[in-house]
């Protein structure tokens, strides 16, 4: 976070026909950065201000204070300049999935009822819409009663809100299958809806589910931006928690697309289409990385990314290929940015351990730029624990605005 102070300077001038009031202002900048620094998987909590070495664009700072935190707690304090940290805790947790799993609802269990405490602040996120936690709830219903009641929206946002984007994967399923079976003319990977159907048709229709699907999980980068936006004016700490759940494209084998164009080498329509298909399974970014990193490192947001696996379903006739990687590189970079983790595993419950237990305790590191110009532009930030070679995660910088 960003802290400005004003300071006014009055300068008086006495002269002989007139007194003139001169008013001067300067910007006192402190910058605020949760550091968390490990030896290996182990939180250092042992550290003084003197252990920490702070860099801005790669100019030396001084470091006015640093406060141990656990969970909200100030447990240490180390003071050449006084600040009153904000400790409050904001919670996001966010899921990016199109199925619910048993596991998720595990996930929730935890948090509700070893992490969550009376003042904690509280949204989730659904593939249909926010919700936002009563700041009494705690008080007003039993723990097992509000899991309950998040899992309960959880499974039914996830089937409503995701439903085209499943749709779309069963249909391209069973094109998949159908293709595969024309080109071997074999019948048994057939599916009933697309016989009798032309081989053009079949690949058109297919081209088009796969135009469909690129557009239903686009990441919308304005929509990302905003969200970092409103977050910055948030007083606190905010966590960000995504779930993410591993994706699986109906793809025709490329040894299939060969012998269909073999076959079809008179009917450019076909050939043209066909080559098209290569382009959609080739997935490009459909955003910005550096601008959107930049933007929640600058609201000192803490995202954690957590990718879980699932084994990809067996459909005769139709490989199963992996289609997540393009947002797990993305959303793998923000993470880092932002000083949060991005782990990768089948069970999203661990993952969430280990993100929460990583995030309950840091170090508050504040200082002042020594020569902080009002330009817009990222000023990098960069920390160093003196003579150790530790794990440190820490937000990557601000903008100087």
């Amino acid at each position: 976070m960003l802290k400005k102070i004003i300071v006014i300077g009055i300068l008086a001038f006495g002269l002989t026909i007139f007194a003139q009031e001169i008013t001067h202002e300067s910007l006192v900048i402190n910058i605020e950065v949760p550091v968390r620094v490990f030896n290996g998987n182990i939180f250092i909590d042992s550290l003084t201000i003197d252990d920490f070495e702070v860099f801005e664009d790669g100019i030396p700072q001084k470091v006015e204070a640093v406060y141990l935190i656990k969970k909200r707690t100030i447990e240490r304090r180390e003071e050449k300049k006084r600040f009153v940290p904000e400790t409050t805790r904001n919670f996001y947790l966010f899921f990016e999935v199109t199925e619910y799993t048993p596991r998720i609802g595990k996930a929730v269990d935890y948090f509700v009822n070893n992490v969550l405490f009376p003042g904690d602040n509280l949204s989730v996120i659904t593939p249909m819409k926010t919700y936002r936690m009563k700041p009494d709830i705690l008080d007003t219903l039993p723990r097992e009663k509000i899991v309950s009641q998040i899992i309960g929206i959880l499974r039914r946002d996830t089937l409503a809100g995701s439903s085209e984007y499943r749709n779309a994967v069963h249909d391209l399923a069973g094109l998949a299958k159908a293709l595969s079976s024309a080109s071997s003319n074999q019948d048994e990977f057939s599916t009933a809806e697309y016989q009798g159907l032309e081989l053009d048709v079949q690949i058109s229709m297919y081209a088009e589910l796969l135009k469909k699907l690129e557009q239903i999980r686009t990441v919308d980068q304005k929509k990302l931006l905003e969200f970092a936006e409103y977050l910055r004016d948030k007083e606190g700490q905010k966590y960000v928690f995504l779930f993410y759940q591993r994706e699986y494209i109906p793809q025709i084998e490329r040894r299939v697309l060969n012998q269909i164009m073999s076959l079809n080498q008179d009917r450019e329509d076909i050939s043209h289409t066909l080559a098209g298909l290569f382009d959609f399974y080739r997935r490009e970014i459909s955003f910005d990385i550096d601008k959107v990193k930049q933007a929640y490192a600058d609201s000192s947001i803490s995202i954690h990314f957590l990718f879980f696996a699932k084994p990809a379903a067996y459909i005769p006739g139709v490989l199963m290929v992996e289609h997540s990687e393009d947002i797990f590189n993305a959303f793998n970079e923000i993470a880092k940015a932002t000083g949060g983790l991005s782990e990768s595993s089948a069970n999203p419950v661990s993952l969430f351990q280990n993100a929460v237990e990583a995030s309950e305790n840091y170090y508050l590191l504040y200082y002042s730029p020594s020569s902080y110009r009002k330009d817009g532009k990222f000023r990098e930030i960069k920390i160093r624990v003196k003579d150790k070679d530790f794990r440190i995660l820490h937000r990557s910088g601000y903008f100087a605005d």
